[in-house]
C-alpha cells in the first residue's frame, strides 16, 4: 500500500494542490523561467569571491541581523535609477522577493483576511496566500489582460481584503500597469478597510516606463516589492527586497525569522551592487532582444501582448501544451503556464532567440499546412 501527501494530516487548503515550480529539462536551450542568459562577469565573480572570503572569516558569527549595509547601498540604487530618494530605514530585504511576500502576508494577512490580485499574475501571490492561511480572491482582467480599474475598484470595495496585489510588469502576460490605475486601485483599497497595497516590480528594470517608487510619498500603506534575480542575473543569489514607509519596515520584522540573511548572502549581495552599471548593460542588451522577438513573432503571423519584461506572451494556439511539445520536440524550452491559447518565452542570448524563431516558424509553417 502507498503512503503518499493524501494520508497525512495535511491542512485543507493543501490538498490536491501542487507545488510551484518550471519543468527543468535537459535541452539545448531553455528559455522557460525568465532568468538572464548572461553568466556574471568575471570582475563580479572575482568581487564575490573576496567578500565572501571575508564573510566567512567571521562565519562562527551570526550574521548581521538588521543587514544595515546592504539594505543601505539598496536604499543607494533604488535613489540613484529612480529619482526618488530612499533611505535605509524604508527597505527591507530578504531571501527573494517571494519571501519578502511571505512577510507581508504574515505580517497584513492571514486567518481571517484575504488577499486580492488580478489574474492571470504571478501564481506565487496565491500559493504564498494559501500557505499563510490568507484568504485568496483572484480579481478580473480584461481580454487584452490589462485591469480595468473601474471592475477592479469594484472588487476591491466588495471583497474589502486586507492585502491588494498589483503586479507590473505583469508575469506571466508582460504588460505594465499605468500609475493612473495603480494610484486609483490605491485609494479604492483605503476606502474599503484601509488595506495594503504591494507593487510586484520584479521585471521594473526591463521596462519602457518609470518604476512607482516615487507613488510611496504620501502613501503608508503602499509597498514596492523588487528582486536581484532577474536584472542583477543572480536567480541563484535569492535576494528580494521592498522599499515602504518606515512603519512597514518596522512591521515585517515582527515576523522574520532570526538572522533570516545569511553573511554569504549579504556579501553577494552587496558585490553585485558595487557592478550595477555592468550588470545594467546586460538588461539594455535584453531589453532589445525581447523588442526583436516581439516584432519576428508578429511578423512569423503570431499575437503578442506588448511586453514590458523580458520575456514575451504569444498565442493563439488551439491548444497550447500541444504547441509547446512541438517547441520543445525542437530544443527549445518555453512556458506553458495553463492560460488557454498562449505560450511564454524568456528573452535569451541572440544565438538562443534564433533557435526559438526557427522552431516557431517550424510550428507556424505546420499550422498553416
Amino acid at each position: 500500500m502507498t503512503f503518499g501527501i493524501d494520508d497525512l494530516p495535511v491542512r485543507d487548503e493543501l490538498r490536491g494542490k501542487s507545488p510551484y515550480g518550471a519543468p527543468q529539462l535537459d535541452v539545448p536551450v531553455r528559455l522557460n523561467t525568465n532568468e538572464n542568459p548572461y553568466p556574471l562577469p568575471e570582475p563580479l565573480v572575482e568581487r564575490i569571491t573576496e567578500r565572501v572570503r571575508e564573510a566567512a572569516r567571521d562565519l562562527n558569527r551570526y550574521p548581521d541581523r538588521d543587514a544595515v549595509e546592504l539594505r543601505t547601498q539598496l536604499a543607494k540604487y533604488l535613489t540613484d535609477t529612480s529619482g526618488h530618494e530612499v533611505g535605509l530605514a524604508n527597505v527591507w530585504a530578504a531571501n527573494g522577493s517571494n519571501e519578502v511576500i511571505q512577510q507581508l502576508l504574515q505580517t497584513f494577512g492571514g486567518p481571517g483576511r484575504t488577499a486580492i490580485g488580478f489574474e492571470p499574475s504571478y501564481s506565487m501571490h496565491a500559493l504564498i496566500a494559501r500557505g499563510t492561511g490568507t484568504g485568496w480572491i483572484s480579481g478580473p482582467r480584461n481580454a487584452d489582460f490589462s485591469i480595468d480599474v473601474g471592475t477592479a475598484a469594484q472588487a476591491i470595495a466588495w471583497h474589502r481584503p486586507d492585502v491588494v496585489f498589483i503586479t507590473t510588469p505583469n508575469n506571466p502576460t508582460g504588460n505594465a500597469v499605468p500609475p493612473g490605475t495603480v494610484l486609483a486601485l490605491y485609494e479604492a483599497a483605503q476606502a474599503a478597510k484601509p488595506s495594503m497595497v504591494v507593487v510586484d516590480e520584479a521585471y521594473i528594470e526591463f521596462s519602457h516606463g518609470d518604476s512607482l517608487l516615487p507613488l510611496l510619498e504620501g502613501r503608508p500603506n503602499l509597498v514596492i516589492s523588487r528582486t536581484m534575480s532577474k536584472a542583477f542575473g543572480a536567480a541563484g543569489l535569492r535576494l528580494g527586497y521592498l522599499a515602504a514607509h518606515p512603519a512597514v519596515v518596522d512591521a515585517v520584522q515582527l515576523v522574520r525569522l532570526p538572522y533570516h540573511l545569511s553573511a554569504v548572502t549579504q556579501a553577494t549581495a552587496l558585490a553585485a551592487l558595487e557592478h550595477t552599471d555592468t550588470l545594467l548593460k546586460y538588461v539594455e542588451q535584453l531589453k532589445a532582444e525581447r523588442d526583436r522577438l516581439v516584432s519576428e513573432l508578429r511578423a512569423i503571423g503570431f499575437e503578442v501582448v506588448e511586453s514590458d519584461a523580458n520575456f514575451v506572451q504569444f498565442g493563439v494556439f488551439e491548444d497550447s501544451h500541444t504547441a509547446w511539445q512541438k517547441i520543445l520536440d525542437q530544443g527549445v524550452l518555453v512556458r506553458d503556464n495553463g492560460i488557454p491559447g498562449w505560450l511564454r518565452v524568456s528573452a535569451g542570448t541572440p544565438r538562443e532567440n534564433d533557435a526559438f524563431l526557427d522552431a516557431v516558424r517550424e510550428l507556424k509553417k505546420e499550422q498553416s499546412t
